[in-house]
């Protein structure tokens, strides 16, 4: 695993999660979130990570893949009313899936810088 790209994809998925959470909150009122909250919560998840990714360099699909993942982690804290109890676990999750992904392609550089 690649423990830069872990922490510097969990950092700036926190960061534009709760960006993108704050500017929601402000835009719309309690009711929206009651109502669509189920759509917005994992768009907003799925978007970020794919912001991360790309500014990783990491395979966008693969990346989705990691955050659908870890954004089901999340779903037991949703589910008891505690919405962000699991965001750290999500956070984590999605920080390891990166680094191992990072790992890939830094094992992969090698090979091209020979070529």
């Amino acid at each position: 695993m690649d423990r830069s790209i872990a922490w510097r994809s969990a950092l700036g998925q926190a960061l534009l999660v709760a960006f993108v959470a704050v500017v929601l909150g402000a835009l719309f009122e309690r009711a929206f979130f009651e109502d669509w909250g189920w759509l917005a919560g994992p768009g907003a998840w799925g978007l970020c990570a794919l912001v991360v990714g790309a500014w990783l360099r990491l395979p966008l699909g693969l990346v989705l893949v990691g955050a659908a993942l870890s954004g089901v982690l999340m779903l037991p804290g949703v589910l008891v009313g505690a919405h962000w109890l699991g965001a750290p676990l999500g956070l984590a999750a999605f920080g390891a899936w990166c680094g191992w992904l990072g790992a890939g392609r830094a094992r992969s550089r090698p090979a091209e810088a020979a070529a």
